[in-house]
C-alpha cells in the first residue's frame, strides 16, 4: 500500500500542475486577441449610450439655467409686462446670454436635429424666445439711463464678440429651420454689432485692446465669423459669404503655423517676433469656425477650397496630436501639460462632421473621432457635469500662464461641445460603418455583416 504524500508536497505538485495546464504560450494561446486593459474605453459605442450620455448633460443644465425673470431683491418671479430695472434673469450655475451658452445653444440644437427628441429644441425655443421677448423692453429701460443685469445688458448694448456672436449664430440657426420664429429683430440686433462695431485692425481683421494693443485672439474666429457666414444663409447676400471668407484667410495669415498645422492662440501687431503657444480650445474655436463657415458658403465661392484646404491641415495636424486615451493636450504640442475635456469635445465633433460631410477620409480619421468620444464620455460625470474643463482663459505669453490655468465642472465651455459631439457621433453611427476587425476601430465603405476577423478585404466584402 503506497504511502500517502505529505500535505505540503501534495499541495505544491498540484499547484505546479495546475501551473502547466494555464501556462499561456503562443502555441496554445492566440494571443493578438488578449483584451488590452483601456483606461477609459476603446471600440464603437451603441447610439443608445451616447444619447444617454448627452440626456445626463441636458438634465443638469436645464436645472442650472433657469428661463425666468426674477426681482433681484425678494428673488420672486416677474412678469415681463412689470419688468423694471430691477429686474433680472434668474441665475443659475451658468449664464444665459455668454458665448459659452451661444455654443450650447447651438450643440443642443445639433442633437434635436439628430435624434428628433423634443426636450432639446424645447431647450433651445425656450430661452431664445425669452432673450428675444426681453429685449426690447430692457432697451428702453436701458436708455433711460438705467442700470439693468449685467446678462441682459450683454443683449441689449453688447460690448464685445462674446456678448453677441455665438448666441446671434445659434438664434440664426433656429431661425433657419423654423421660418415662424421671432428671433429676427435681435439677430439683426447681434449682427450690427459684429459687423459695424466690434473693433477691427486696419486690414479689417477682428481684434481687441486688451491685453496689448491691436491684439488677435484666435477665440474670436468663432465668437464673429460663423455670424457673418450664417447672415448669408438668412439673407441670400453674397457679402456675408464674401466677408466670412475673408475674415478666415485674415486670421490664418496671423495665426496659422504651418510647420505645425496649428493656430497660435494670440497675436499681437507691434510683437516681433510673434509666439505661439498652440492652446487647445483657442484650436478648436479655429476648427470649429472653419466647419460652421464650410456648412454655408456656396459651392462656387472663390475662397471656399483654401478654407477645405486649411480645415484639412489642421485637422492633420490635430490626430497627429491626439493621446492615447482619446483626449487632447491643454497645450497641444506640450505633452506634460494636462488633458483637457472641451477641446477634446470640440475636436471630436469638428471630425466626425468633417467626415460626415464628405470633407475627410473616414477610414483615417473615424477612429480617431471614436476615440474622441470615448474621452468626452469618461468626462461626464453622473450628475451630467462636464469635468476637466479650463476654465475662461485670456492671453499670455508663456508656457506657464496656460499650464496651470485650472479646471472646473462650473467651467461653461465644456457643456455645448459635449452634446455636440454626442449629436455629430450618432450622426457618424448612422451614416458610416465603423467595424471592430482584429481588436481595431476599422472604417469600411459599406456595412460589415460579420464579427470574424476580415483578413482580406479587396473592396468587396470577404472573410
Amino acid at each position: 500500500m503506497m504511502k500517502r504524500l505529505p500535505m505540503a508536497m501534495a499541495l505544491m505538485m498540484g499547484f505546479a500542475s495546475l501551473a502547466m495546464a494555464q501556462q499561456i504560450n503562443d502555441n496554445n494561446t492566440p494571443l493578438h486577441l488578449m483584451k488590452p486593459a483601456y483606461k477609459l474605453g476603446y471600440g464603437i459605442p451603441a447610439k443608445e449610450d451616447v444619447k444617454q450620455t448627452m440626456d445626463r448633460v441636458l438634465k443638469y443644465i436645464d436645472a442650472e439655467t433657469p428661463a425666468t425673470l426674477v426681482d433681484k431683491h425678494t428673488g420672486k418671479e416677474v412678469n415681463l409686462k412689470a419688468a423694471n430695472a430691477d429686474t433680472q434673469l434668474k441665475q443659475g450655475g451658468f449664464r444665459l446670454t455668454s458665448y459659452e451658452w451661444g455654443v450650447t445653444y447651438s450643440g443642443v440644437l445639433a442633437a434635436y436635429e439628430v435624434t428628433g427628441d423634443a426636450a432639446y429644441g424645447d431647450y433651445v425655443s425656450k430661452r431664445h424666445q425669452l432673450l428675444a421677448d426681453i429685449a426690447p423692453v430692457f432697451s428702453n429701460i436701458y436708455q433711460n439711463n438705467k442700470a439693468i443685469d449685467g446678462n441682459i445688458r450683454r443683449v441689449v448694448d453688447p460690448h464685445a464678440l462674446d456678448d453677441a456672436g455665438a448666441v446671434c449664430c445659434s438664434m440664426i440657426k433656429a431661425q433657419l429651420a423654423n421660418p415662424k420664429l421671432k428671433l429676427r429683430p435681435l439677430i439683426d440686433h447681434y449682427a450690427d454689432y459684429v459687423l459695424n462695431k466690434e473693433y477691427r485692425l486696419a486690414d479689417g481683421t477682428f481684434a481687441r485692446l486688451r491685453p496689448q494693443k491691436n491684439t488677435v485672439w484666435l477665440d474670436d474666429m468663432f465668437m464673429g465669423i460663423p455670424t457673418v457666414a450664417y447672415m448669408g444663409k438668412l439673407t441670400g447676400k453674397q457679402r456675408y459669404y464674401d466677408e466670412a471668407a475673408r475674415q478666415v484667410l485674415l486670421f490664418a495669415n496671423k495665426m496659422w503655423v504651418p510647420e505645425k498645422q496649428l493656430f497660435r492662440h494670440g497675436w499681437v501687431e507691434e510683437m516681433n517676433p510673434h509666439p505661439a503657444f498652440h492652446w487647445g480650445r483657442a484650436n478648436g474655436w479655429a476648427i470649429l469656425t472653419m466647419c460652421e463657415v464650410l456648412d454655408v458658403l456656396p459651392q462656387n465661392h472663390p475662397q471656399r477650397a483654401d478654407i477645405m484646404k486649411l480645415l484639412k491641415a489642421h485637422v492633420e495636424g490635430l490626430a497627429r496630436l491626439q493621446h492615447h486615451d482619446g483626449f487632447w493636450h491643454q497645450l497641444l504640442d506640450r505633452n506634460d501639460t494636462y488633458l483637457e475635456a472641451s477641446a477634446t469635445a470640440i475636436y471630436t465633433y469638428c471630425l466626425a462632421h468633417a467626415i460626415n460631410q464628405g470633407w475627410i477620409d473616414a477610414k483615417a480619421y473615424g477612429p480617431v473621432a471614436l476615440l474622441g468620444w470615448q474621452a468626452v464620455d469618461s468626462s461626464v460625470n453622473a450628475k451630467g457635469q462636464v469635468e476637466q474643463v479650463c476654465v475662461g482663459t485670456g492671453m499670455a505669453f508663456d508656457a506657464a500662464f496656460y499650464a496651470y490655468r485650472p479646471v472646473h465642472v462650473m467651467a461653461a465651455h465644456g457643456y455645448g461641445p459635449a452634446i455636440w459631439a454626442g449629436a455629430e457621433i450618432i450622426r457618424l453611427l448612422e451614416q458610416q460603418h465603423p467595424k471592430m476587425n482584429d481588436s481595431a476601430v476599422q472604417f469600411y465603405d459599406q456595412e460589415v455583416p460579420t464579427d470574424k476577423a476580415i483578413f482580406n478585404y479587396d473592396g468587396t466584402l470577404r472573410y
